[in-house]
């Protein structure tokens, strides 16, 4: 792709924790994207983004960088509570939208969204990057090939640590309302790839838990109550008959880490290692039949490798450039691509109905 035709993103929340960390390393190396503009809260810190990022454009105002029209798909990678009104604006304006998950704080707002989108006929993804991991789309692939034969059982555990201190500018995640905690992210991601390579979930019966009441703010020496859960548990069903489990949680000490397991009529899968955003590389996914000893490493075809060998050292920034890779390619061609706000739409409402099911201790349908 000529640097001409690279896609001119316009980057909201170039001062943030997660787009510098992530999104701004892939858009600059990728011959498929740019940062055409910056956008943060004040002048000065736009300014400063934009010297940092060598760009021309820097906005305080998201409507007036909306307003331009050399911008073609603005990011938005901002805390969740902003997500609507960021994405809303940019959509409004006839721009193609790349935001963050959660897409809202709820399923209203996140539905909200996606109706918009349609209504624009513009392309949107949503910040599931799971879905662009090389690791999870071979996995999905070697279901598909009957790896495993028909899937009768699947199981996900991830545990992470570190749940009883934040700093003050963190502790805002406290506040289950707002939308951003384990259950929708770390949790979500975990469900989302579950269901990419599985299938959707169609029943469950839950437990979601605060186990963790308060936090301790390490600069501030205070501590502040929490509603956010830290806990996930579930049973359920599979299109296509599958049972399933999940336990999800962040504890204070030495959390065991991350593994998917499919286990069919044929054979059984495993994903291990690399359950957190960034780690692409920790990745391995182990397979065996019935005649094997023990399960092997199976390879990882370079042709799900789409970003360069530069990129692919970034951390964050591999999922994540391999989603901007799949979005302009949808931009330019025309063409659908997942994980768009429709998708975000379908993983709220599956969240909805696992906290549904531990509210009312009864077994929920999911509706996809």
């Amino acid at each position: 792709m000529t640097s001409s035709n690279r896609l001119r993103v316009g980057f909201i929340g170039a001062n943030g924790r997660w787009g510098p960390r992530a999104h701004a390393p892939a858009l600059q190396r990728l011959p498929q994207t740019e940062i055409y503009a910056v956008c943060t809260a004040h002048e000065d810190t736009a300014r400063a983004a934009a010297e940092k990022y060598g760009v021309e454009r820097a906005y305080s105002d998201d409507k007036a960088m909306a307003a331009n029209p050399a911008v073609e798909a603005a990011l938005v990678a901002v805390r969740v509570p902003a997500h609507y009104v960021l994405a809303k604006n940019a959509l409004e304006a006839g721009k193609h939208v790349y935001c963050e998950w959660p897409l809202g704080k709820n399923s209203q707002e996140a539905e909200e969204l996606a109706a918009l989108a349609r209504k624009m006929k513009v392309h949107t993804m949503v910040g599931l990057q799971r879905r662009a991991s090389p690791a999870y789309m071979r996995l999905r692939e070697l279901v598909k090939e009957g790896y495993v034969g028909k899937v009768l059982s699947v199981n996900m555990t991830h545990m992470g640590s570190g749940v009883l201190t934040r700093t003050a500018d963190r502790t805002w995640q406290r506040d289950v309302t707002l939308g951003a905690n384990t259950l929708t992210i770390t949790f979500g991601h975990s469900m989302d790839a579950l269901c990419m390579v599985a299938g959707e979930l169609t029943e469950v019966a839950a437990v979601v838990s605060t186990q963790v009441p308060q936090w301790y703010e390490t600069d501030t020496k205070k501590y502040v109550d929490v509603t956010s859960p830290d806990n996930i548990m579930l049973a359920g069903r599979l299109e296509g008959g599958a049972v399933v489990s999940a336990n999800l949680g962040v504890h204070p000490y030495h959390g065991s880490g991350y593994r998917l397991e499919i286990y069919g009529t044929e054979g059984t899968l495993a994903l291990v290692g690399g359950g957190d955003a960034g780690q692409e590389v920790k990745r391995k996914i182990m397979g065996g039949h019935k005649d094997d000893k023990a399960l092997q490493e199976l390879p990882i075809p370079d042709r799900l490798k789409w970003v360069p060998e530069e990129v692919r050292g970034l951390g964050p920034g591999y999922d994540v450039g391999q989603m901007w890779v799949k979005f302009t390619e949808a931009i330019r061609t025309g063409t659908r691509t997942e994980p768009d706000f429709d998708s975000a739409v379908r993983r709220h409402r599956m969240l909805d109905a696992i906290v549904l099911a531990s509210e009312t201790g009864q077994r929920q349908k999911v509706v996809l």
